[in-house]
């Protein structure tokens, strides 16, 4: 079990521009988003902005319960068959009045703290 993001963790996420976020509603039932995503090299976090994001339910949800996996995969290849795929379980912040990458008109950001790294096909 690898619980910080290696050289080829990151290198995989900077290719990527989509990833599917984890969240627990308050009934405890869990809630799959599509999300766009940014490697905070700083902090060692993944940044996840949107529109509207703090009226967003995955944001809402964390007030609750802080835990979430995220994931990104692809398949890099049909044949031969290959697929990679990147999970990362932990916690999260949804954090408000804050700099976002996408523009100063956004102020609300999850912000993905690395617990556990499970990673294949890379």
């Amino acid at each position: 079990m690898n619980t910080t993001l290696t050289r080829e963790h990151i290198d995989y996420l900077a290719g990527q521009r989509l990833g599917r976020l984890a969240t627990v509603a308050p009934d405890g039932a869990p809630q799959n988003n599509p999300v766009g995503f940014r490697y905070n090299p700083e902090l060692g976090t993944i940044d996840i902005a949107g529109w509207n994001m703090g009226r967003s339910r995955k944001f809402r949800n964390l007030a609750g319960n802080n835990r979430v996996a995220f994931v990104v995969d692809d398949i890099a290849s049909v044949q031969p068959w290959r697929v990679r795929c990147l999970e990362i379980r932990g916690t999260a912040d949804a954090l408000t009045d804050t700099v976002t990458y996408i523009g100063p008109d956004e102020s609300e950001l999850i912000r993905i703290h690395p617990a556990r790294v499970l990673a294949f096909g890379l």
